[in-house]
C-alpha cells in the first residue's frame, strides 16, 4: 500500500515538475521547410492563396475526418479567410498581403496558438516551383506539454507542414495534367444582353480579376431584379501577346436589354449574333495558350476568314466559383470569323408577255426588190 503512495506522489511530484518546466519556457516557436512542387508557380500559388483548397491539403484536415471548415464569401486573396472545428480544437486563419505569384503572409490561430504563416514561391528549372513555409509564433500552454512529449516544436509542426507540401504536389499534379482540348469547329452565336466592367488588365490576371468581377455583377442582377441568362463569359476586345495586356469586358448574361445610370462602373451591352471557330478546354486555365493555338491552327488549316475587328471570347461554363477542382473546370473559347461569301447562280428572270407579243403576227407584206445600190452595199 505504500509503495502505490509512493507512486503516486512519484507520478504527481513528476507532473508538477513538467507542469513548472513548461511554464517557464516562452513558448516561441520558429519552423520552416520547403519543396519543389512540381506544377507552375502561377498554378501553385493560386491553389494555395484560396482558403478552400485547404481542407484538401493540409494534413490535418486531410487527417481528421470529423474536421468541419466553414467558409465566407472571401476566401482568395487579402482579407481572405475560414473557420475549422475538429476533434482535436478549432482555429481560424486570415489573410494580411500577397505578392502577386510570390509571396502570401497569413494570421492563423489555433487554441490560443498564434501563429505568423508566410508562404513564397519560387521558379525552378522545367517549369517546376519551390515552395517555402514558415511560421513563426507562440505556443499556448497546452501545445506546449504536447511538443515537449513529442520531440518539439520543429518536430510537431515541421511534420504536418511537410505532410501538406507533399499533399500539394500531389493534388496538383493530377489536377494540372488532367486536361483536354477539343476544337469543336463553327458555330453561330445568338444576340445576348449582359451587364458588364471594361478595363485594361493584365492577360495573366484575366481569370483572377474574373472571380472579382463576377460576383459583383451578380450582386448588381439581383439587386436590380434582373434574371441571369447563362454562364459568366470574357469578350477580349484586344489581346496583346507583346505588352501582355488585354482590353476585356467580364459579362454576365441576362434576359433583356437594359439601361445603368450615368457614371456606373457596371455597364450594359448586347453581343451580337456571330459566326466562330469554337475549342472547348477541360481542365485548369493554364493550358489556355495550347488551346488557343490549336484554335489558330484549325482556321489557318481550314482556309477560314477571321473577324479582327475584336480578339475572341471565353465562356466560364465551370469556374473557380463552380469548383476548387481545376481539372474540373471548362472554358469554351470563341474566336470570330466573317460568314462566307456564296455565289449567287444566275437564274432567268421571268416576264410576262404583253398583249401585243401574245397576239398572232400578221402577214408580211412583199419586200421590196432591191435597187442595185442596194444590192451592192455590205450593210
Amino acid at each position: 500500500m505504500k509503495i502505490l503512495k509512493y507512486l503516486f506522489l512519484l507520478s504527481l511530484l513528476s507532473l508538477v515538475a513538467l507542469t513548472v518546466f513548461v511554464a517557464t519556457q516562452k513558448g516561441i516557436f520558429s519552423v520552416e521547410r520547403s519543396k519543389v512542387i512540381n506544377s507552375p508557380r502561377a498554378t501553385v500559388y493560386n491553389y494555395v492563396n484560396d482558403f478552400r483548397n485547404y481542407e484538401d491539403f493540409e494534413s490535418w484536415s486531410v487527417e481528421d475526418p470529423t474536421m468541419r471548415m466553414t467558409f465566407p464569401n472571401k476566401t482568395a486573396g487579402n482579407g481572405a479567410s475560414f473557420y475549422w472545428e475538429g476533434s482535436d480544437g478549432k482555429g481560424n486563419a486570415i489573410t494580411l498581403k500577397t505578392k502577386e505569384g510570390e509571396s502570401i503572409q497569413q494570421k492563423m490561430n489555433f487554441d490560443g496558438t498564434a501563429a505568423d504563416i508566410n508562404w513564397t514561391f519560387k521558379d525552378t528549372l522545367a517549369g517546376k516551383t519551390k515552395v517555402t513555409w514558415k511560421a513563426k509564433g507562440t505556443m499556448s500552454f497546452l501545445f506546449k506539454i504536447y511538443t515537449a512529449l513529442n520531440g518539439g516544436s520543429d518536430n510537431i509542426i515541421g511534420t504536418i507542414s511537410e505532410k501538406s507540401l507533399a499533399n500539394i504536389d500531389k493534388n496538383l499534379d493530377y489536377e494540372t495534367r488532367t486536361y483536354a482540348i477539343k476544337v469543336n469547329g463553327v458555330v453561330k452565336k445568338i444576340e445576348t444582353p449582359y451587364i458588364k466592367q471594361t478595363f485594361t488588365s493584365e492577360i495573366l490576371k484575366v481569370n483572377k480579376n474574373a472571380r472579382i468581377v463576377i460576383p459583383k455583377l451578380i450582386e448588381f442582377s439581383e439587386t436590380n431584379g434582373l434574371a441571369t441568362n447563362g454562364k459568366p463569359f470574357i469578350i477580349y476586345h484586344t489581346y496583346d501577346t507583346a505588352s501582355g495586356l488585354a482590353k476585356i469586358s467580364i459579362c454576365l448574361p441576362i434576359n433583356k436589354e437594359i439601361s445603368t445610370s450615368a457614371g456606373s462602373d457596371i455597364t450594359a451591352g448586347t453581343l451580337n449574333g456571330f459566326e466562330a471557330v469554337k475549342t472547348t478546354l477541360k481542365g485548369d486555365y493554364t493550358h489556355i495558350n495550347e488551346a488557343i493555338a490549336k484554335t489558330t491552327a484549325f482556321i489557318n488549316n481550314e482556309k477560314i476568314v477571321p473577324d479582327l475587328s475584336w480578339s475572341h471570347l471565353e465562356i466560364l461554363t465551370i469556374s473557380k466559383l463552380d469548383t476548387k477542382s481545376p481539372s474540373k473546370l471548362m472554358t469554351e473559347i470563341y474566336f470570330p470569323t466573317k460568314p462566307k461569301v456564296i455565289p449567287v447562280a444566275k437564274v432567268p428572270v421571268y416576264q410576262p408577255q404583253t398583249e401585243t407579243q401574245t397576239a398572232k403576227p400578221a402577214t408580211p407584206a412583199p419586200a421590196a426588190p432591191k435597187t442595185a445600190e442596194e444590192e451592192d452595199s455590205e450593210f
